[in-house]
């Protein structure tokens, strides 16, 4: 079963913008208890073609795979967060889960408050001590964590090989850790295969609105292919749709992020750095259903499987073969640990 809430106005006032049956054959079988989860979306939501979408395919394969009973919140702003989560708590969710770092203050207040409620947060943010020491989550909490810098230094690596120029673009979306470790791990695998090359990074912004701004992203893109650039890598939501449509306009390349993004401009998406966060979801959710769910930190990284980039049919032609086998033997040599891929700029 599904369900699609939009919090209104900081308040918890909802309105049922969607509710579907669940699909045929998604009924678990009586033995087996169907697991009821909620999942709070990212500033920006539904339509990102990317993050937000990624987080809610992982959900509806677990309604289509598991039966599984998943309500979607959608907020309306950044201060309707905290009492998206908390009304899913309060209803007695097996598991609830917040999509991006932004909630894991919220998820941390929650999570004492509701100590037999399972929480997950999708990047959630670690702290340190004053000693540098890791601060575990609370232990109802689990972590889900990317190492976003192996996958960008792989697509920043192919961009410099086959972007036929020596400046490369990065737009980000809010200025932020985790964004940074994007920029770091692209800007690492573009000086590990051209150290001459030059990369121009900007950021959207410094608050969350950052990451839905098509305009801004628009023109940061025009000003760095104005300067010569030929790909910019976006990590920025739905931002970056300004990034494509910029490409479109200057017949440039463009970089997708999390998801595989060629849709939003064939023939001007080199690649995507993808993030596996559909089945990160997926996988929170299937074990909130069979008693294995666990607090703590859970990384994925290249060895996982939880990020990479993207080489099909649609990109083929424009990664000439030699590049494709030097990005290969980079993507090996950080799985066997021979390259340490920087996580801060």
């Amino acid at each position: 079963m599904r369900k699609l809430l939009v919090v209104l106005g900081g308040l918890v006032l909802l309105h049922v913008a969607l509710l579907f049956a669940r699909p045929k054959g998604a009924d678990a079988s009586p033995a087996t208890k169907r697991v009821r989860v909620g999942i709070v979306f990212d500033l920006g939501g539904r339509g990102d073609k990317s993050f937000n979408d990624g987080a809610y395919e992982g959900g509806e394969r677990a309604i289509r795979e598991l039966g599984a009973d998943v309500t979607f919140i959608e907020p309306g702003e950044g201060s309707d967060r905290e009492p998206g989560l908390r009304l899913l708590a309060a209803e007695g969710m097996d598991l609830v889960m917040g999509v991006g770092f932004i909630f894991t203050d919220d998820l941390n207040k929650l999570a004492t408050e509701y100590p037999k409620t399972h929480f997950a947060g999708i990047d959630y943010a670690i702290s340190t001590d004053s000693t540098g020491k890791v601060i575990p989550p609370p232990p109802n909490i689990a972590a889900l964590k990317f190492r976003e810098e192996e996958g960008s230094f792989l697509v920043g690596a192919l961009a410099a090989l086959a972007g036929g120029s020596k400046k490369l673009g990065f737009v980000g979306g809010m200025d932020s850790p985790l964004i940074r470790k994007f920029e770091a791990g692209y800007t690492a695998g573009v000086k590990h295969v051209c150290p001459d090359c030059e990369v121009i990074a900007q950021y959207a912004g410094v608050t969350p609105i950052a990451f839905r701004n098509p305009s801004r992203g628009k023109e940061l893109a025009l000003s760095q292919y104005q300067q010569g650039v030929k790909v910019i890598f976006h990590a920025s939501g739905s931002t970056g749709l300004g990034v494509f449509e910029a490409a479109r306009s200057m017949n440039a390349l463009a970089i997708g992020v999390d998801a595989d993004q060629f849709r939003e401009a064939p023939g001007h998406v080199l690649t995507s750095m993808v993030k596996g966060i559909d089945a990160a979801v997926y996988d929170a959710i299937k074990r909130a259903q069979n008693g294995t769910f666990a607090g703590g930190i859970i990384g994925f990284g290249l060895a996982e499987n939880g990020v990479g980039y993207v080489y099909d049919a649609n990109n083929k032609a424009q990664i000439p073969d030699a590049v494709r086998a030097k990005v290969e033997a980079l993507k090996a040599e950080i799985i066997a640990g021979k390259i340490k891929v920087p996580s801060t700029t």
